[in-house]
């Protein structure tokens, strides 16, 4: 491993924390509105909605952080598919389980739900745009160029 984070890292981190931060408000507006909508059963669609959009879009930035801790090895590359693989069929899992739970259930009203998960994923990438539009990280990373002693200075045979 080394001690240099690969340069996804850092943009990656900053999009979770946001997340979070829209997350929380999203779930408080969210319930608030599903409530005056349908009532109980629009507040539990509604925080259901944004807590699986968020479980969902944090599953692959918490994977490629997981897998950037390996960079440097030379193993890196299957690391990184094999976690982020695995993130996505973790994923794929939950949202399985999650339809044939949710499906039926007397407590979720359709409309709130889909409306709530559509504006949750609909934030995440506003945080997105945003965090890559503010992030200062150079074009060119995550490669070190080989030393030139001479460098800077100046032979007096120069070539035509």
């Amino acid at each position: 491993m080394t001690p240099t984070p690969v340069s996804s890292t850092p943009i990656l981190r900053t999009t979770l924390q946001w997340s979070a931060i829209v997350t929380a408000v999203l779930a408080v507006l969210a319930g608030v509105i599903g409530f005056l909508v349908a009532g109980t059963t629009g507040l539990w669609s509604a925080l259901a909605g944004v807590l699986i959009a968020a479980v969902f879009l944090g599953i692959t930035g918490a994977s490629i952080l997981i897998a950037n801790r390996w960079y440097g090895d030379d193993l890196y590359v299957p690391i990184f598919f094999g976690i982020v693989l695995g993130g996505w069929i973790l994923k794929f899992v939950i949202f399985i389980v999650a339809l044939l739970i949710l499906r039926g259930q007397p407590w979720i009203d359709p409309t709130v739900f889909f409306v709530s998960v559509v504006v949750s994923v609909l934030a995440s990438l506003a945080v997105d745009v945003v965090v890559m539009l503010r992030m200062r990280i150079p074009h060119v990373s995550d490669v070190e160029l080989p030393d030139d002693p001479e460098a800077g200075e100046r032979s007096d045979h120069t070539s035509a």
